[in-house]
């Protein structure tokens, strides 16, 4: 990590902005199903409370279009004061007379939450007014929200224009643990993918397929290469305009890709009646692909468990549905022994996070990304907004 962070400058009695990632899922009835993200942050609130700071806290949550109430950081505020065991205030607003009056109140040591910064459509747009009016509030900048490094908005890089601004702890251990990857990992090194689309996950395969020993590709994007193998899929998906992609990255390296052999198929992925495992050049036009089988597990879980170096990202299958998780359980075990043999097992947040926090593995591995997006972003070697406008040490 070569950004400045916190602990290079004097954060004593300074009104601090931090722009945190507490885009946390929420159940009909408004309550945290998952905190994970809020107990990462933990270590860079502390130690600015601690510091004596004046801690203004500034996220988003959900996509709202305007303020709604849905999606208001009440919830939030809550369970972040019970984690930090003190009182976080909430601002009805992030910008303007009742956000400036809230940090007019904050102490030293105390925490203020804005309200959703997505309720104003400045925010996306990066508009240097709403920039400003942020900025305004404060007297130093910290971004500790690596889950929207990729994002140009105004929380994230319009305010860095007004404030000095540094990196945060979470900032710099999620930067720190991918970096790793671009160096000269320990191998065997190996680049894991699920997930719904091919065409997510299509520029990260091409700038790391080079350099990776092995890629192991499972989930919804499987289906792609499969067709192009001639093998029929039903109804599973298909990034068809990718075809010839997923040709060609076979052609190019067919003794390193690795792709199921057999397969959970099901009448239908999310309200199934009958589903089984066939061999994965038998699956039925009526019948669509929902989890690897127990060939498959067993094969992609001794791969990863041979490797030093693994990068996850996306999961197996449905794995939403119990009978449709043991794939993703499968390579989250194999990640966890990785671990346990002191190798590197990261895994590349979004659904595969979800799923290692949902099946008890999360803390059996290194590292979790708390953004599943940035992550493959800064592994292809793209730069990002967010981090591009921090100053070096």
């Amino acid at each position: 990590m070569t950004k400045r962070t916190i602990a290079d400058i004097d954060v004593a009695g300074k009104r601090v902005l931090v722009r945190a990632e507490f885009n946390v899922p929420l159940d009909e009835k408004r309550r945290i199903t998952d905190d994970s993200r809020l107990e990462a942050s933990l270590p860079t609130l502390r130690y600015l409370l601690e510091q004596g700071a004046r801690v203004i806290l500034v996220s988003h949550l959900g996509r709202p279009d305007g303020p709604d109430p849905a999606l208001s950081f009440g919830p939030v505020a809550e369970r972040l004061g019970e984690l930090l065991g003190q009182p976080v205030a909430k601002a009805d607003d992030c910008v303007g007379p009742v956000a400036e009056e809230a940090v007019a109140r904050l102490q030293a040591g105390q925490a203020l939450l804005l309200e959703n910064v997505r309720f104003h459509a400045g925010e996306k747009s990066n508009d240097p007014e709403f920039a400003r009016a942020l900025a305004s509030l404060a007297d130093l900048y910290v971004n500790d929200a690596f889950g929207t490094l990729h994002r140009a908005h105004a929380s994230v890089v319009g305010v860095t224009e007004h404030l000095p601004a540094v990196a945060g702890f979470l900032l710099g251990k999620e930067v720190e643990a991918l970096s790793g990857l671009l160096g000269s990992p320990q191998r065997p090194y190996l680049l894991v993918l699920g997930g719904a689309k091919l065409a997510d996950k299509l520029e990260v395969i091409e700038s790391l397929l080079p350099q990776v020993d092995r890629l192991v590709i499972g989930g919804g994007m499987a289906y792609t290469f499969l067709k192009t193998q001639g093998l029929e899929i039903g109804k599973s998906l298909l990034d068809e305009e990718f075809l010839d992609h997923a040709a060609d990255l076979l052609r190019r390296a067919p003794d390193k890709i690795l792709l199921p052999t057999d397969l959970v198929i099901a009448d239908h992925f999310r309200e199934p009646t009958t589903w089984r495992q066939v061999p994965a050049d038998q699956i039925p036009p009526d019948m669509e692909g929902v989890d690897i089988g127990d060939e498959t597990r067993q094969r992609f879980a001794e791969e990863i468990s041979q490797a030093r170096t693994v990068f996850w990202n996306g999961p197996m299958g449905v794995f939403e549905l119990e009978q449709f998780a043991e794939g993703t359980r499968a390579v989250g075990e194999a990640m966890a022994r990785v671990h346990a043999a002191g190798g590197r097992a990261i895994i590349g947040g979004g659904d595969s996070g979800a799923a290692a926090r949902q099946m008890g593995f999360a803390d059996r591995v290194t590292h979790i990304c708390t953004g599943g997006g940035a992550s493959l972003e800064f592994l292809e070697g793209k730069e990002l907004p967010g981090l591009a406008v921090l100053p070096e040490r």
